[in-house]
């Protein structure tokens, strides 16, 4: 397996283009290799442009689309540009043939009998019915009329609908309607995928890894939480209820801490 081109200012080689996007967003070797799964020894030798540890090309551009992930870059030119410094080829993936209308010949249907006899069993007992329930009144007699509705029937009474109906001051969203005397925060990927790592007041870890876009958490605590972003420029913040709107600029790391009566930075 030979190593990459020697990075220039221009275009920097895939794996120092993969540091440079870590440390911008105040990574750690350790941390990104708990947030992908990937072996501290296959992110340091990817990141020094040697991929002998990755196992093969297949394995090394899956490697480069999940470290690119969790840093906050595009996958996609960094595997493009890998197969141009190595010379490999992604191989689209084979088209399997196409079966021959000859081959596959329906087989005759054949009269569904037992449908057709539950059916006029269900017409009979249907007739049974009916003939049983109007069977009291032969035609000789007169039917008895409705009796007329009491005032108390006419009376307007409330519906189940009515009832179940929720007052318009309960229809806000469930964030508007964070407990009191605790802090709430959700951090939502609008703008794309960011790294993010958010602690309660005890430092118990709550969440670490790359939230791609669209997607978002919710994180809840008596006292404190505190957050690190990678890319902040790409997440929008929603604190106690109230829209932060993003929490910094496009690529930048920040570390931001919350508590109970916020919106106000901690």
């Amino acid at each position: 397996m030979s190593l990459g081109n020697t990075p220039t200012e221009d275009r920097p080689s895939v794996g120092h283009a993969l540091a440079r996007a870590r440390i911008a967003a105040g990574l750690s070797i350790d941390e990104v290799s708990t947030s992908t799964r990937v072996r501290v020894p296959i992110v340091q030798s990817i990141e020094q442009d040697d991929f002998s540890r990755c196992g093969g090309d297949v394995y090394a551009r899956g490697h480069i689309r999940t470290l690119a992930r969790a840093v906050g870059l595009d996958p996609e030119p960094l595997v493009a540009q890998y197969a141009a410094e190595h010379g490999t080829e992604i191989a689209p993936a084979p088209v399997a043939p196409l079966y021959s209308a000859e081959k596959i010949r329906s087989e005759p249907r054949r009269p569904n009998w037992t449908a057709a006899m539950v059916a006029a069993i269900v017409a009979v007992i249907g007739f049974v019915g009916y003939t049983a329930f109007t069977g009291g009144n032969d035609g000789n007699g007169a039917k008895a009329d409705p009796a007329p509705p009491t005032p108390s029937s006419a009376s307007t009474k409330p519906t189940a609908t009515t009832q179940g109906a929720l007052p318009p001051s309960s229809t806000g969203s469930a964030i508007a309607a964070a407990p009191p005397g605790k802090v709430t925060v959700k951090i939502s990927a609008e703008g794309g995928a960011s790294w993010v790592q958010a602690t309660d007041h005890n430092g118990k870890r709550l969440f670490q890894g790359s939230l791609k876009k669209g997607n978002s958490q919710t994180f809840s605590d008596d006292k404190k939480i505190k957050l690190v972003v990678g890319n902040a420029g790409a997440v929008q913040l929603f604190v106690n209820g109230k829209d932060l709107g993003p929490a910094g600029d496009d690529g930048q790391v920040v570390r931001l801490t919350y508590t109970p009566g916020d919106p106000t930075q901690g």
